[in-house]
């Protein structure tokens, strides 16, 4: 497939829609513009794309809803070379949006199907992440700690520990948390022992899966 004129009038048109809905970064909006997502989808679903909405992409997963990505990412406040951790490589869109952002990202994924396929896509598209681990997100990544940011991408039932653990100070972690339905929950760091919390309202995500090993 490629990246036409066509398209990235339908990544415009997405950019007002997700604005509309109360993203306001300009630097996340034009991520939204910039990014081919129809190229993240098997080409027979090329017309859902540009749709705002999360659709379903092998392994019981979905690519986010553009809205999400675009939220999600907005409350990281990501600054040129942070180091973001993303929980649940997916697709890979969420990743390529942060990329975008001039974010070093490292990324891990569960699903070994969906981890073979998205590293074979970003190396054909070009996109580098600093790190892409076949793993269990539950513990994050100690070894590349602390980040400026983590965000999590499925449905998690509690806020794992080893999370939070992994932030720097001032850092923030961006996660959905519930079971049936989840609360965007953002935590900033705020000093070595203490966190504050904010809560974002109702997403459904898929959920974020424990214990690979």
């Amino acid at each position: 497939m490629k990246d036409t004129l066509k398209h990235r009038g339908k990544r415009n048109q997405l950019a007002e829609i997700v604005k509309e809905k109360g993203v306001t970064s300009e630097t996340v909006l034009e991520a939204i513009r910039t990014i081919p997502r129809h190229l993240f989808l098997d080409s027979s679903f090329e017309d859902h794309a540009y749709q705002d909405k999360a659709f379903p992409i092998g392994a019981e997963q979905t690519i986010s809803q553009p809205y999400t990505v675009a939220f999600q990412t907005s409350l990281l406040q990501i600054n040129v070379g942070d180091k973001i951790l993303e929980i649940g490589t997916g697709s890979g869109y969420q990743t390529a949006i942060l990329l975008q952002l001039k974010a070093k990202v490292y990324t891990i994924e569960r699903q070994l199907e969906l981890f073979k396929k998205t590293n074979l896509f970003f190396n054909k598209m070009g996109y580098r992440p600093k790190k892409t681990i076949f793993g269990d997100g539950y513990k994050g990544l100690p070894e590349e700690a602390p980040f400026n940011g983590i965000i999590v991408t499925a449905g998690a039932p509690h806020v794992p520990k080893a999370l939070l653990s992994q932030l720097a100070v001032g850092g923030k972690l961006v996660i959905p948390v519930g079971i049936d339905e989840q609360v965007m929950t953002l935590f900033t760091r705020t000093s070595e022992k203490e966190f504050e919390k904010k809560e974002f309202g109702s997403f459904r995500f898929v959920p974020l899966l424990e214990n690979k090993n």
